[in-house]
């Protein structure tokens, strides 16, 4: 049976969207046959939130999943379901962001998204095949018209809703000042080990939703580790509480009242992940999750575009 995801209603953004959504990035990439198939199983299980991005290559599997989830009968309608990608830096010039909108959304085959996002405050001036990259091709990113052309794509009905991702405390409060439309999200890495109190006391003051990617410290992948799962204080909480380190590391955070994209393509980890609503974490391990867990965070602009000026510049930011 499928499991009933809470959804959370979002500023600006025309419908609420689940607190719980399946990612879609992964390295190595994963080919589209099995990112396929791993969404439609998501959706039986009651998954209705999907993550991609143009940067991932896998928009065109994301289509082609909720395609066959209609043509199958697993979904009523394309309502039902919530789906983000996001613009990549290549295209964050002003002038070319509602084309590259257009881009992703012929990608997925379908008419709009739900959450479109910035998804760096960088822009790059070339397509780049590898990273790192030169640093000559490193450029800020023109926020005010950036941010402009993202609401045009709202107006014109491409997504029902716009946002950003990896944007800091300083870069929200400039943007909410700025925007005619507000974001209504904030993307950002956020687990038990990065717990990101100042920049969530931030995005809440400015009436900004925040959804947590790496929830559980991007195991498996080129800049996570697996600190999240071993660490012996959840699993210690796991065990009094008949849960697995994972479930509670996500519960943490919905119990924080942020949403999550968790990424795993096996079935039986995609159900343990929705398994965090029926039950809640005690007052006392909140706070030894608060006070004793170390903070660092796992992924750095430069530990993928390198150590260039203006990058360290926005991990400082980031990380302070």
């Amino acid at each position: 049976m499928a499991i009933n995801v809470p959804w959370v209603t979002l500023r600006g953004c025309d419908k609420p969207m689940p607190v719980i959504g399946l990612g879609t990035s992964s390295y190595p990439p994963a080919d589209h046959a099995t990112t396929k198939a791993a969404i439609l199983e998501a959706i039986k299980l009651g998954y209705r939130h999907f993550d991609t991005a143009f940067a991932y290559g896998s928009e065109r599997a994301v289509g082609a999943a909720i395609a066959e989830a209609l043509r199958l009968g697993l979904v009523a309608s394309r309502h039902e379901l919530f789906v983000t990608t996001k613009l990549w830096a290549t295209f964050a010039d002003p002038g070319q962001i509602v084309a590259a909108c257009k881009m992703s959304l012929q990608n997925l085959g379908l008419e709009y998204v739900d959450m479109y996002l910035i998804h760096l405050p960088v822009r790059l001036t070339e397509q780049i095949r590898a990273v790192p990259v030169a640093a000559e091709v490193v450029k800020s990113l023109d926020v005010e018209g950036a941010w402009g052309a993202m609401e045009e794509c709202k107006k014109l009905g491409l997504t029902r809703g716009i946002g950003v991702s990896n944007f800091s405390s300083k870069m929200i409060e400039h943007l909410v000042a700025i925007a005619t439309i507000p974001p209504a999200l904030n993307q950002v890495e956020m687990n038990t080990g990065w717990q990101q109190k100042q920049l969530r006391d931030t995005c809440e003051a400015k009436g900004v939703h925040v959804t947590a990617y790496s929830p559980l410290g991007a195991n498996n992948t080129k800049w996570g580790d697996a600190r999240i799962l071993r660490s012996q204080l959840l699993a210690a909480i796991a065990q009094a509480k008949g849960r697995t380190p994972a479930q509670v590391g996500l519960r943490w955070i919905y119990e924080q009242k942020v949403s999550m994209v968790v990424k795993s393509f096996n079935g039986e980890r995609m159900k343990e992940n929705l398994g965090i609503f029926d039950w809640c974490l005690d007052g006392g391990d909140l706070e030894k999750i608060r006070l004793q867990i170390p903070q660092r965070k796992a992924v750095t602009l430069a530990s993928i575009f390198g150590p260039h000026p203006l990058i360290l510049e926005l991990d400082r930011e980031l990380t302070n």
